[in-house]
């Protein structure tokens, strides 16, 4: 029961710190709902696109720092709980993160406090795989970097992260809790990018560019 409700309270935590999604409070500074412009998504990059480098910066660190946050209360509060003799599977010990940094991309995706519209989570996810797996999360930001640069499709670069995460956490870790967790957070991300992939696929997906659109 313990494990229930702090689990519980660890995903509630952090989906209320989620929600505080960051291109649209910043975009309310600059009058402007990011939602209503470019891709009509809230997130880094359309934020770069719409408004500027210097609010895509705020972006930046809004959406990596309510990660963070997310997984560090999770972790504090199930960094004591027995799980011997509960499951018969052996479950890591920072798997709090897991928890309030699942709610945290969840309350980026559909924010509570924006009408459930929200961005595609990417940084948030970013942050959190850099809490609980920083390795194989540097590796995903190096491929993540390779593939932007060379096609300056950011959403070819995520998606292809997203696939790659698991595989790498199946590779590196053999946890079966760990291995569900990296799934589940490469699926959000993936569904979330349906579109892009559609317009990837037709060839009419947008590329990066460091311009603000006019």
């Amino acid at each position: 029961m313990e494990v229930i409700i702090k689990g519980f309270v660890s995903l509630l935590i952090g989906y209320l710190l989620g929600s505080a999604n960051t291109s649209l409070i910043v975009g309310k500074f600059y009058r402007i709902d990011v939602r209503q412009h470019g891709s009509g998504n809230a997130g880094l990059t359309n934020t770069l696109r719409t408004i500027g480098k210097t609010a895509a910066l705020f972006v930046i660190l809004g959406d990596i720092l309510k990660g963070v946050i997310s997984c560090l209360i999770g972790y504090y509060l199930l960094k004591d709980v027995q799980f011997a003799g509960v499951v018969s599977f052996e479950v890591p010990r920072n798997v709090g993160m897991f928890f309030g940094g699942l709610g945290a991309v969840l309350g980026h995706n559909w924010p509570l406090y924006f009408g459930f519209k929200g961005g595609k989570g990417i940084l948030t996810s970013f942050s959190v795989v850099m809490m609980t797996a920083p390795y194989i999360g540097l590796v995903l930001l190096g491929i993540f970097i390779v593939i932007v640069a060379a096609t300056r499709y950011v959403s070819l670069g995520s998606i292809v992260g997203c696939v790659l995460f698991p595989i790498l956490i199946a590779i590196c870790y053999k946890n079966l809790v760990f291995v569900i967790y990296a799934v589940l957070l490469a699926a959000i991300a993936i569904i979330r990018h349906n579109q892009n992939i559609v317009r990837l696929l037709n060839g009419t997906e947008s590329k990066l560019s460091l311009k603000k659109k006019a």
